[in-house]
């Protein structure tokens, strides 16, 4: 980067905040979903099986996106309007959803979506790291996850009341309160694209046509290249939270009816976002000052609490509302930290030509990672029982617990 285009001194400038606005509407959009679809489900008469598998190969198709993503702005040096079309392709994967009667079309929906996330998600993180410095990274992203995370707090709250509201009136399809709620979710994703197009400048557009990809990603760093590896094995137990709304639906339902559970279990997913919302700029600002990588690290040991305390929940048969409240709280401090500092972590360790990249291998690992999570975990839950399953989780998260803290070390 020249000296021309170094970033400003104020860290809270146009583009993190263009940024963080985009991305709370763009949250608000697809989160919706995310805390609708169990019920939708359920609704549907679709096992969890079916569901582990829609959102692990969602989560898969946008992690090799992301690599593709990330090679291509680098190379090519337009990332601006890459993002515009992945934040174009949420909404159009929404009513895609709202018109399914069964698992393919919610499978084509949900993976349109999730491409356009895989499309837009290391371009926008490489524009906003580059239009901070270093020593303020950590408040930057905790800020712009603080601001994504409100659309996800926001637009879950409006869809579960107004799914409440719709239930009431008379619907000669009972999925009818549903598809409602998925429909008016398309009106914020389109707004995203808007917010992004007026508000988002791109500081740097630096074509590099001799980049090629497999010898970028062998001239990636080897402390990056540990650092994927224990993201990736703690990945592989990151199963997709849709999974711990589902959990909360089946552990409520006998005693409040499956409609009151999923918007119990909705407002429960809500309480994690709140979370993620109120802590993501402190912890980003704690990592300035105490190191990113280790905060990270007690982050990822919150996240194998996580499926633990899951496991233990379904192994002792609790449906008592205080323990399903602490499981989430405990989900939203995790995410707080893992979608605050993988990224400033990866900054720090790749150079910024090759950011985007990085980026995008970030993503495939982790997306992959969550492949296998989510794909394993529903089905271990269908097949055996969820005990088994988020027992798997924990025993795997555990393990890239530890594997970054060995990086940590070297």
């Amino acid at each position: 980067m020249t000296a021309s285009s170094a970033p400003p001194p104020r860290w809270l400038n146009r583009t993190v905040a263009g940024a963080g606005i985009t991305s709370a509407l763009g949250d608000f959009c697809y989160e919706t979903t995310t805390v609708i679809l169990p019920g939708f489900l359920a609704v549907l008469g679709i096992p969890a099986a079916v569901l582990g598998v829609i959102e692990g190969t969602a989560d898969a198709v946008a992690s090799f996106t992301k690599l593709l993503s990330g090679y291509v702005a680098d190379k090519l040096g337009h990332r601006k309007l890459l993002v515009l079309v992945g934040y174009g392709l949420t909404p159009l994967g929404q009513g895609l959803i709202a018109l399914a009667a069964g698992w393919p079309l919610i499978l084509l929906g949900r993976l349109v979506s999730w491409f356009g996330k895989g499309l837009r998600g290391p371009l926008r993180d490489a524009i906003v790291i580059q239009a901070v410095r270093p020593e303020t990274r950590g408040r930057a992203f905790g800020f712009h996850r603080a601001a994504d995370t409100i659309g996800a707090v926001l637009g879950p709250l409006l869809g579960v009341g107004l799914l409440g509201w719709a239930h009431g009136l008379d619907w000669d399809d009972p999925a009818g309160p549903f598809r409602l709620v998925l429909w008016l979710s398309v009106i914020p994703g389109a707004l995203a694209v808007l917010a992004f197009l007026t508000l988002v400048q791109d500081p740097q557009h630096s074509p590099n046509p001799a980049l090629r990809l497999f010898s970028t990603l062998r001239g990636l760093p080897l402390r990056f290249k540990r650092y994927l590896g224990a993201v990736g094995l703690f990945g592989i137990g990151d199963f997709s939270h849709s999974l711990l709304i589902l959990a909360a639906t089946q552990a409520l339902t006998p005693a409040m009816g499956v409609v009151h559970a999923a918007q119990v279990a909705g407002l429960l997913y809500v309480g994690r976002n709140l979370v993620q919302v109120a802590l993501s700029y402190p912890i980003g600002a704690a990592a300035d000052r105490l190191g990113h990588q280790p905060v990270l690290v007690a982050g990822y040991v919150l996240g194998t609490l996580t499926a633990l305390l899951t496991a233990l929940a379904f192994w002792l048969r609790i449906d008592a509302l205080a323990v399903w409240c602490v499981i989430f709280v405990v989900a939203g401090l995790y995410v707080a930290v893992q979608e605050a500092l993988e990224s400033t972590v990866t900054a720090a360790m790749v150079p910024s030509d090759r950011l985007a990249t990085g980026y995008g291998a970030l993503g495939t690992v982790n997306g992959g990672a969550k492949f296998l999570s989510s794909a394993t975990v529903g089905v271990v839950w269908t097949a055996a029982s969820p005990v088994l399953g988020f027992g798997l989780a924990a025993l795997l998260m555990a393990a890239g617990t530890a594997a970054l803290a060995r990086v940590q070390r070297h």
